[in-house]
């Protein structure tokens, strides 16, 4: 809820009298806190902050009901490919680069301990600041808000990791960012890897009906494993933690075992 004197109390008054301009740095902001999120070996301090900066952004963001499933799923569908093209995914040879050299399966393990460890840490963010909250005041309407955050960023971090897996393995995916964009999440909503070649994940790739299909049924599964979240006190946040981690780290293992087959695995 706004806090700012200059804004109406009422959050559907104040997001009448934002203008494009301030809804745009709105936005802007999100994309930041997000990307933010997605950045290696974060302390979870550091973690938790973001997490809740996230939350009080999407709060303020408007989203609408988010205890409809239809509406909750329809807002995480369109900020993820909203957010997408931001995630700051790193070449093959930034990657080279920042784990010094290493190479191959050796540096897809190192991808998806660093994201698994990121996704878990997220999870048992969620717990810490839905235990905050609910012992400071009863914030049940705040659940789904944080639910929502909590999405976002597990799956940011599991974008950036499809794409850091690609090019681990030299498979580069054509096109410019918005494209590029398309495919990984194409490539998330599946759980698989992508082959660049294949007609319809290159340059001019859609979004189209079933793949946006896709993506909002695998986000509702991901949005309903977050219930754990808020569960009582710390056993959310461990529990949370685990199954987020489990989940980043069953993507990462599949994703990699499809780049080490091939065009022949892509291709299906």
């Amino acid at each position: 809820m706004p806090t700012d004197p200059d804004l109406p109390a009422d959050p559907d008054a104040a997001a009448d009298t934002w203008s494009g301009g301030e809804l745009a740095h709105r936005d802007d902001e999100l994309r930041s806190t997000v990307a933010a999120l997605t950045a290696d070996e974060l302390n979870q301090s550091r973690r938790r902050r973001l997490l809740g900066r996230l939350v009080s952004q999407v709060r303020t963001g408007r989203p609408g009901n988010l205890f409809k499933p239809k509406t909750a799923v329809r807002w995480l569908t369109d900020t993820v490919a909203e957010i997408a093209p931001h995630i700051p995914v790193r070449d093959r040879e930034t990657l080279l680069r920042h784990f010094d050299g290493l190479d191959g399966d050796a540096l897809a393990d190192r991808l998806i301990r660093n994201a698994v460890r990121a996704t878990a840490g997220v999870g048992a963010a969620g717990g810490g600041v839905a235990a905050v909250e609910w012992a400071v005041t009863p914030t049940l309407l705040s659940a789904p808000v944080l639910l929502a955050a909590e999405t976002v960023a597990v799956v940011a971090i599991e974008l950036k990791l499809i794409g850091e897996l690609h090019e681990a393995y030299g498979v580069r995916l054509p096109g410019g960012t918005s494209q590029r964009a398309v495919t990984l999440i194409r490539s998330w909503a599946a759980q698989r890897g992508v082959n660049p070649l294949l007609p319809g994940v290159g340059v001019g790739a859609v979004l189209g009906t079933a793949a946006r299909r896709e993506l909002r049924d695998r986000l509702l599964r991901r949005f309903g494993r977050n219930l754990t979240t808020l569960g009582p006190f710390l056993t959310g946040a461990v529990v949370a933690g685990f199954l987020n981690g489990r989940a980043t780290r069953g993507l990462g293992d599949r994703v990699r075992e499809d780049l080490r087959q091939g065009p022949k695995a892509l291709d299906g």
